[in-house]
């Protein structure tokens, strides 16, 4: 084990058969759900309340970013949600690399402690003492308790033996849950691609009757090219999804300007909209500066959000695209004028293959456009919201950190 001297106590070992014993209860009551953000908070208050400290949270491997992602913390700040933490010169990224535990009596004077943690939150760290998470002798992430609750304790060996005790029946309920996000994603896959095969399956058969006139067959034609392209872009949706719930998507950051990223993809949407009458709008605030991200990929979020805009807006209606710079991020908005959301619809519309009811008969859609774009603006440490009135219309945002590097 690498700890610091502050750990060196002899271990207390009524103590830790006691602690033991919790760790043993605490693994049937993890091992119970699959529902991997219940599971995240139950892993993160046991192990606050075996080790008694002040906070707990578990930061899990992104590779599509190569950084450490804050997943569950007992300090119950939605600030933390969506921190990253660099794999090198940081303290779990050092425990997370060596895959051995590590003990920081005074991070103060620690120069790999991560101090945007603590400055966007209002906790304020002591002492860290960090163990990974492994699985199959890998690491996937690493489990953090800080500051013992307790003013002058200090973390012992009966905290580290107890800490890695958990997090090693953690690790494994950890994959687990998310091998059943993947199984239950397929089976939600399955569901939704047995209506378009069941229309081209109906339709083949049709087609075989030899008493269908010339244009009847060619709208039945018409219908099985339609369907098969939903199935392919179904398909490839799936596997973005499959790719970016499983952290297994690349992105590859670099400084872009976000006026041309724009005006680009107002260009592949311009004879769509045309075609509906649709006016598009832009307004950008002066001196955006450069955004570091990976361009790709936000030219897919844009260009769903404007295909929507021009798709589910009324003939002859507007799109306004705005972007300025607010808090340290770049907030990029689409609004359209078009029939608006129905508010019971509003908590869905980042669900997986949702579509609003009453639109189904307007577009066909594949209903993972907007959780696609929604994970891909987190993964860049952004947010996207969404706000609508009926017979109004309908405005999404998304943000995008500034980076100050050069």
């Amino acid at each position: 084990m690498t700890i610091a001297d502050g750990a060196s106590q002899p271990l207390d070992y009524k103590m830790l058969a006691t602690r033991y014993q919790r760790v043993l209860e605490v693994a049937r009551t993890i091992s119970s759900t699959l529902d991997l953000p219940e599971l995240l908070r139950r892993i993160v208050h046991a192990a606050a309340e075996v080790t008694e400290t002040e906070a707990v949270s578990i930061m899990l491997y992104d590779s599509s970013i190569h950084q450490l992602r804050f997943e569950a913390s007992t300090a119950g700040s939605s600030s933390l949600e969506r921190i990253t933490v660099p794999i090198e010169g940081s303290i779990a990224g050092t425990v997370f690399t060596t895959a051995q535990p590590l003990f920081i009596p005074d991070v103060s004077k620690d120069s790999r402690f991560f101090r945007k943690v603590d400055s966007q939150s209002s906790f304020v760290t002591r002492s860290i003492l960090c163990v990974p998470l492994i699985y199959q002798e890998k690491p996937i992430g690493v489990l953090q308790a800080l500051n013992k609750k307790q003013q002058g304790n200090e973390f012992g060996l009966e905290d580290i033996e107890t800490l890695e005790s958990l997090a090693a029946q953690a690790a494994v309920a950890i994959v687990n849950a998310r091998l059943f996000q993947q199984s239950d994603l397929i089976s939600e896959m399955v569901h939704e691609i047995r209506t378009p095969l069941s229309a081209l399956t109906a339709t083949s058969y049709i087609l075989l009757r030899p008493n269908l006139s010339d244009e009847q067959r060619a709208e039945f034609v018409q219908l099985i090219q339609s369907e098969t392209s939903r199935l392919a872009i179904m398909t490839t949706d799936f596997l973005d999804l499959a790719k970016l719930e499983s952290g297994r998507m690349r992105f590859t950051p670099e400084f872009f300007e976000m006026k041309s990223l724009i005006a680009e993809c107002v260009d592949v949407v311009k004879p769509q909209a045309d075609g509906r009458r649709v006016t598009i709008h832009i307004d950008l605030a002066p001196n955006l500066p450069p955004t570091n991200a990976d361009r790709g990929k936000i030219k897919q979020v844009l260009l769903n959000l404007l295909t929507n805009a021009v798709k589910y807006n009324k003939e002859g209606g507007d799109i306004f695209i705005t972007a300025q710079c607010v808090d340290e991020a770049i907030c990029i908005a689409v609004r359209d004028s078009g029939k608006g959301i129905p508010p019971e619809a509003m908590p869905r519309m980042f669900e997986k293959f949702y579509r609003v009811p009453d639109s189904e008969g307007m577009a066909q859609g594949t209903g993972l456009g907007l959780p696609i774009a929604k994970r891909i603006v987190e993964v860049h440490g952004g947010k996207m919201t969404v706000e609508s009135e009926v017979n109004v219309g309908t405005v999404f945002r998304f943000t995008l950190p500034l980076s100050h590097e050069t």
